[in-house]
Formats: structure tokens, sequence, C-alpha cells
């Protein structure tokens, strides 16, 4: 597998991209409505996304999507969207050192979801790193 086609690169630009998200974030929202802010990221990412699907020419039909990509996209796209709105309610009030790590408790909580709901089956570097990341977070929360 080439580099450039490595879930591994997409995850660290995921990664790289979040980080600078929580930075501009919390500039962006000093003296505005968090929920404003959340309103203008989304029309942001719209457009972008738009982009690049026109540019790689991946426009597809929305009739001809199975009706369960649907289901799933549409409540996915309320859990990002209520994420959002909790996300910049928080870096509106707390530290963006703080609110990211927090944050980040997602990747446990989505551990656990996956290993319920997925089947995905649990190994101990994955359960030693989910537990490092919720020990981490509580101390940062913590102290």
């Amino acid at each position: 597998m080439q580099l450039r086609e490595s879930w591994l690169v997409f995850a660290l630009g995921s990664a790289l991209f979040a980080a600078l998200t929580a930075l501009f974030g919390k500039l962006g929202v000093v003296g505005i409505s968090s929920n404003l802010a959340t309103f203008i990221r989304t029309i942001v990412i719209l457009i972008v996304t738009a982009g690049i699907l026109s540019l790689r020419q991946e426009w597809a039909k929305p009739t001809g999507l199975p009706l369960h990509s649907w289901l799933f996209l549409v409540l996915s796209g309320i859990a990002t969207g209520l994420s959002w709105l909790c996300y910049y309610r928080a870096l509106q009030l707390g530290p963006v050192s703080k609110v990211a790590p927090i944050d980040k408790l997602s990747v446990a909580i989505a551990i656990v979801l996956a290993l319920v709901f997925l089947g995905e089956k649990p190994s101990l570097p994955l359960l030693i790193g989910g537990g490092l990341i919720v020990a981490g977070a509580m101390v940062i929360a913590v102290f």
C-alpha cells in the first residue's frame, strides 16, 4: 500500500486539522454566539466539500444511494452538529488546552461503541491505549 493511500496519513491529517479547529475556533468565537460560529463553520465545510466533490467528479444522484446510507449519514450529521455546538460553546467558556483533550474522550467512547455495536475485537494495546486516553483527559480536567 502506498503511503498516500494509507488510512494513517488521513488519520494524522484529521488530528492536525482537529488541532487547528480548536485553535481557530477559540479565536473565532470571541464576541459572537457559539451557535452562530458553528453555523458559519458549517457553511464553510459545505462549500469546501462541494468543491472537492466537483474537482474529483464524485457527485452522485441522492436517489441512487441506499436507504441505510441515508439513515446513518443523517444520524451522523445530527451527532456531528450537536458535537460542534457543544464544542464551540465549550471553547467559548474554557481554555483550548482543557477543552480539546476532553473532546478527545470521543476516541475512547468510539472504541467502546465499536466493540459493543460493530463487533470489533478488543486487544490489550487497544484497551491500554483507550484507558490512557481516559486517564489523560481526567488528569487535564481535574488539575
